[in-house]
C-alpha cells in the first residue's frame, strides 16, 4: 500500500518520533508505515486520517500488481 504519510508530515515540519507521540505509536510504528513495510490498522488509519483532516483514501492507496 502506497500512503502520502511522510509528505504530509514534512509539510508540517514534524519528525517521525512527533507523529508517533501525537497517534500513541512507537517512532518504528510510523517508519514502518512511511516505507511501506507496515500497513495500519484500520482504528490506526483512522486517526491518521482525522489528524491530518483527509480521508483515508487520499493518504492511503491500493498499489496495482
Amino acid at each position: 500500500m502506497r500512503n502520502r504519510l511522510k509528505v504530509l508530515r514534512a509539510e508540517r515540519d514534524w519528525t517521525q518520533a512527533d507523529l508517533a507521540r501525537q497517534l500513541d505509536v512507537s517512532r518504528q510504528t510510523v517508519n514502518a508505515i512511511e516505507t511501506g513495510k507496515y500497513d495500519p490498522s484500520l482504528p490506526l488509519a483512522f486517526r491518521i486520517a482525522r489528524l491530518f483532516g483527509q480521508s483515508i483514501e487520499e493518504i492511503f492507496e491500493e498499489e496495482q500488481a
